[in-house]
């Protein structure tokens, strides 16, 4: 009886043991604040405060003088405030202070802030965030320009939204050397955006045109705002294997990806919205339903279709494409109801030849205009009405002709008649800027 009695005595304090053990390992430990990022975006200011695990928080806004004040339980500081850039962002300094075990950071302003805080789940490459959003007090958003009356807009322009994607808190695919997608994309657009401007009867609308994140929906409006007769949105993407390399073209599909590669992509870039920090996607407007209807019209599915197929011919031409054919996938900034979209993968980041390419000035250059030259066909023959190309196509006489003289270059009678090198070469069959005395060139209308 007594070896049975010290069996079971020993056995309950191993129990015993074993729970305290239990419970220590699911005491909550002390986080820490290990660094914050800034995100200066045309109507607010992100701060973003990476943490090593899940913490309880509190944040408060103080007058007399304006600050901002973020209570984190139990925490630690893991960076120096002094080193962040707040240039531009309307807080003069961040500080911070031991409340006992507990942490307080105070962001010192210059303005009046309507503060939005908001914690963030762990989504690769991130851990857990806290996100705080500051927009300034009395401060009016940005409205869609109206046109000023019908006669001004009879010959308008056509007007391209450029889409960079990813951005600020989203950083894309990551490519060797902390090469980033969201800065590769970010670099065509504004290229692609300069080409668009400097062609007369054409106007590019960049939707990002800095280092912060736009939500995948708001996106399409912002194109809605501004207008626009074509949306094309700019990608470099990644894959699960380095093989995989070359630009690929996409228009949306009705039944979903066409292949696996489009159905993997798509699924990456729809979680975008995860990583940027706008919550959970199934929480969508109640919109959705009927734009997903009315994305089924055929006018604006062909329109797509055929943009995207020009686009992977130019860029066939100057680079080496993943797929000569226009796949059609699932991408949710390619939903927009009324606006022919299209997405461009303009190489694979995670091959690391081709994203030594993706970084070189010169080859962003190239899929710019590769990217231009595709968008400009499509638009010239099927030009949106009250636009100066389509009234363009109806008076092909209004086309002159000029007979080169002595000291003519292409380039300065591209200047004299305001239009561009390349559209004269263009309008002219040219292969090269040699021309010669005498020769009729025809100058297409600007």
């Amino acid at each position: 009886m007594r070896s049975i009695t010290f069996m079971f005595s020993s056995l309950c304090t191993r129990a015993l043991l074993a729970c305290l053990a239990c419970c220590a390992a699911a005491a909550p430990q002390a986080a820490v604040v290990e660094q914050l990022r800034v995100h200066a975006a045309p109507d607010h200011v992100r701060f973003v405060f990476d943490l090593s695990g899940p913490v309880d928080w509190n944040q408060l806004t103080l007058e007399g003088p304006d600050r901002i004040v973020l209570d984190f339980d139990d925490s630690s500081l893991g960076f120096d405030p002094a080193l962040l850039d707040l240039d531009g962002t309307g807080v003069r300094s961040v500080r911070s202070g031991r409340r006992g075990g507990d942490l307080r950071v105070v962001l010192d302003v210059d303005r009046r802030f309507d503060p939005k805080p908001f914690a963030l789940a762990p989504v690769a490459p991130y851990g857990h965030r806290l996100v705080l959003d500051l927009f300034e007090v009395g401060r009016a958003r940005p409205e869609a320009t109206t046109p000023a009356s019908a006669e001004a807009n009879e010959r308008r322009d056509v007007i391209v939204a450029i889409d960079a994607g990813h951005g600020g808190e989203d950083p894309g695919a990551l490519g060797p050397r902390g090469l980033r997608e969201k800065d590769v994309v970010l670099a065509i657009a504004r290229r692609l955006d300069a080409l668009f401007d400097a062609e007369p009867g054409f106007r590019g609308e960049m939707v990002r045109s800095g280092d912060y994140y736009i939500p995948l929906r708001a996106r399409t409006e912002k194109a809605r705002a501004a207008r626009a007769d074509m949306f094309v949105s700019i990608h470099a993407d990644a894959f699960r294997t380095p093989q995989p390399r070359g630009a690929s073209v996409y228009a949306l599909s009705r039944r979903g990806a066409t292949n696996e590669m489009g159905r993997w992509l798509a699924e990456s870039e729809n979680q975008s919205d995860l990583i940027g920090g706008v919550g959970n996607l199934a929480d969508r407007d109640p919109l959705l339903a009927e734009v997903l209807l009315e994305i089924s019209m055929d006018g604006v599915m062909r329109l797509s279709i055929d943009a995207g197929r020009r686009v992977l011919a130019a860029l066939g031409d100057t680079k080496r494409v993943h797929s000569r054919e226009l796949h059609q996938a699932g991408f949710v900034v390619l939903k927009s109801p009324d606006i022919p979209s299209i997405l461009v993968e303009t190489g694979f980041i995670s091959n690391p030849e081709e994203a030594r390419e993706l970084a070189a000035p010169a080859h962003q250059a190239e899929i710019a205009e590769a990217i231009f030259d595709g968008v400009r066909g499509h638009l010239e023959s099927q030009p949106p009405p009250g636009t100066l190309l389509a009234w363009r196509a109806a008076n092909p006489a209004a086309a002159r002709r000029y007979a080169v003289e002595k000291g003519d270059t292409l380039s300065t009678i591209a200047q004299r008649f305001g239009v561009r090198t390349s559209r004269l070469k263009h309008a002219n069959d040219l292969a090269s800027d040699v021309i010669r005395v005498g020769q009729v060139l025809v100058i297409p209308a600007s």
